[in-house]
C-alpha cells in the first residue's frame, strides 16, 4: 500500500503537466447547485443534533476543515437522493455532505458551505464535506478528473474562507483530534472510516503542499 502511495506522489507532478489545461481549468471550478431539502423540520433537527452532540443549538458554521469522502455508490445520482431528505431513517438529520464531485469530475453542491452538514462524527461543527463518488466496497477507485476536481474546489473554499486550515480524509480523523477542532458531547458516539483511501489523500497532500493547508500523514 505504501508504495502504491509514493507511486501516486511521484507521478502525480507528470500527470500535471500532461492535462495541464484540464487541472488548470479545474482552479477555477465550475459548480452545479443541487440543493438537498432545507426546510423548517431539516433546520429544527440539525439544531437538535447540534445541541446533543455539540453542546448548542446551530445550523450554521464557520468553515475551519475541509473533510474528503467517498460515497461508498456508483452514481451521484443514489447519493444526492441519499442525502435529499430532511430526516434519517432513526428520525434524526438526515446526512449530508456540502459536495458531490461525480466521477467525471463533475461537482455538485447539495448544501451551503456555511450551513451544517452532518458527513462527520465530531466535526461537522466547523466542517465543509466533499463525497465523491466511488469507494464501492472499499475500493481505492476514485479518478483523477475527481482529484483535479477537489484540488480545485479546495483551493477555492481555502480563498473564499481563509478561516479554513485544515484538510483530512474521513479515515483520518483520530489524528484530527491535534487540530482541537473535535467536540463529541455523547460517549462512545464513533465510526471506523476508509474513506477517501490514502491514495486519493496522497494526491491532495501533494498538490496542495504550497497553499498553506494542513494536512496529516499516513
Amino acid at each position: 500500500m505504501h508504495i502504491k502511495i509514493f507511486l501516486f506522489a511521484l507521478l502525480l507532478p507528470l500527470f500535471s503537466l500532461l492535462t495541464g489545461a484540464s487541472v488548470r481549468a479545474a482552479e477555477a471550478p465550475v459548480i452545479i447547485d443541487k440543493p438537498v431539502v432545507w426546510s423548517d423540520e431539516r433546520a429544527r433537527l440539525a439544531e437538535e443534533y447540534a445541541q446533543r452532540h455539540y453542546g448548542r443549538a446551530m445550523t450554521e458554521i464557520v468553515p475551519q476543515a475541509v473533510v474528503v469522502h467517498w460515497t461508498a455508490g456508483n452514481t451521484w445520482e443514489s447519493a444526492y437522493h441519499h442525502f435529499y431528505r430532511a430526516a434519517a431513517s432513526d428520525g434524526t438529520v438526515n446526512y449530508a455532505a456540502h459536495f458531490i464531485v461525480d466521477r467525471d469530475g463533475t461537482i455538485f453542491r447539495i448544501l451551503p458551505e456555511t450551513t451544517m452538514g452532518r458527513h462527520i462524527i465530531g466535526y461537522n461543527w466547523c466542517s465543509v464535506g466533499i463525497e465523491n463518488v466511488g469507494g464501492v466496497g472499499g475500493a481505492e477507485d476514485l479518478t483523477n478528473a475527481q482529484l483535479a476536481a477537489n484540488i480545485a474546489l479546495i483551493r477555492y473554499l481555502h480563498d473564499k474562507y481563509p478561516t479554513i486550515r485544515y484538510v483530512f480524509g474521513h479515515y483520518q480523523q483520530d489524528q484530527a483530534r491535534e487540530s482541537g477542532l473535535y467536540i463529541e458531547y455523547v460517549a462512545g458516539y464513533r465510526s471506523v472510516k476508509t474513506d477517501p483511501g490514502k491514495i486519493f489523500m496522497a494526491g491532495l497532500r501533494a498538490a496542495l503542499r504550497g497553499d498553506d493547508l494542513l494536512f496529516y500523514d499516513d
